[in-house]
């Protein structure tokens, strides 16, 4: 469960969230929508810890977060430009988030070969990110965001630089996913289509305020 109490913040005199409050239960694929600029990716920072609130608090699973590093808070995030790390291959790549938490290494490589299998990128293990088509970058992105099996998933524009054909198949791979794994999903998106075709719940940001639509 995803619970946002009062959430603002600002840069200098620039109000991006104001009072953002919202409840999200567990195993909920929540999508959120608004114009460009209006703080969506802010909030998924503020969610995963990248960024502090100007005021308010962050609870998962009624656990206060706020002030948690993100390492600690058990959530797998994938930026819009996905981020993967150019100089390390895509097992490397999944491998890297449990790395950082101390899992034995048997226990990392048998992650590893489960999600490659599951996300059909066994065969690319072994390259490099600018090896791998788009569709490939985003497998591998999903895959090194579950890799440290959190409970809370944030999705930025995930699907943005797929084309259309592609997208239809990326959609049912995230709905495979969120059900296989248990999550609880916020998925940022401009495309009504994929809200409409993934989201339980359907939120709005409307002038730094957060709306079930």
């Amino acid at each position: 469960m995803i619970q946002l109490e009062n959430i603002s913040w600002k840069t200098g005199d620039r109000v991006i969230l104001a009072d953002a409050t919202i409840e999200i239960p567990a195993n909920t694929y929540a999508v959120l929508m608004g114009s460009t600029g209006c703080g969506k990716t802010t909030l998924l920072e503020i969610l995963c810890g990248l960024r502090s609130p100007t005021t308010g608090r962050v609870r998962l699973d009624g656990l206060d977060v706020t002030d948690l590093e993100p390492r600690d808070r058990g959530i797998g995030y994938v930026p819009q430009d996905l981020a993967l790390f150019p100089g390390l291959k895509v097992r490397d790549q999944i491998a890297f988030a449990p790395k950082l938490r101390g899992i034995p290494p048997a226990e990392i490589e048998s992650r590893v070969g489960r999600l490659a299998q599951q996300f059909g990128i066994t065969h690319l293990l072994d390259r490099l990110p600018d090896m791998l088509s788009g569709g490939e970058k985003q497998r591998v992105a999903l895959a090194r965001a579950l890799a440290a099996q959190p409970k809370l998933l944030l999705l930025d524009e995930p699907l943005s630089a797929l084309d259309e054909g592609m997208r239809s198949e990326a959609v049912a791979l995230l709905q495979r996913v969120q059900r296989e794994h248990s999550l609880t999903v916020l998925h940022v998106t401009h495309s009504s289509s994929e809200a409409a075709a993934l989201g339980h719940l359907h939120l709005r940001m409307n002038a730094g305020r957060l709306e079930v639509s």
